[in-house]
């Protein structure tokens, strides 16, 4: 199912969350970006330039630290195929697009959106 990633509105990119662990309440896949990403980007890449490999560990952690404080300040929202909003803890997008690959990953704290994955 598709998912939208939107920030006040505007559509920053999508993702289908092809895998999920319920357990943990976490969903990611492929990120495909909308044109509303740039606005988001830069953020993005800070995390990418702290770690540079994907689920590698931290080589900068000030870098880390600043992607954190302004991730949580982006107010991103995600919603659903049919536009309902889905109640989420975190929001990441590993954007390492110089190495081919961005990720949607989210914590949903929504049990409803559970209930219906399943």
């Amino acid at each position: 199912m598709r998912h939208t990633v939107k920030l006040h509105g505007v559509i920053v990119g999508h993702s289908d969350l092809e895998s999920a662990d319920e357990s943990l309440g976490r969903a990611w896949g492929t990120f495909r970006p909308g044109l509303g990403y740039e606005l988001v980007q830069p953020v993005f890449r800070l995390f990418s330039e702290a770690v540079p490999m994907p689920g590698g560990e931290p080589r900068d952690k000030e870098k880390l630290a600043r992607y954190h404080a302004a991730r949580d300040t982006l107010g991103l929202e995600l919603v659903d195929a049919q536009g309902n909003r889905i109640a989420t803890s975190a929001i990441h997008i590993a954007d390492y697009s110089d190495q081919g690959k961005i990720e949607l990953e989210v914590l949903i704290s929504d049990e409803e959106y559970w209930a219906g994955r399943n």
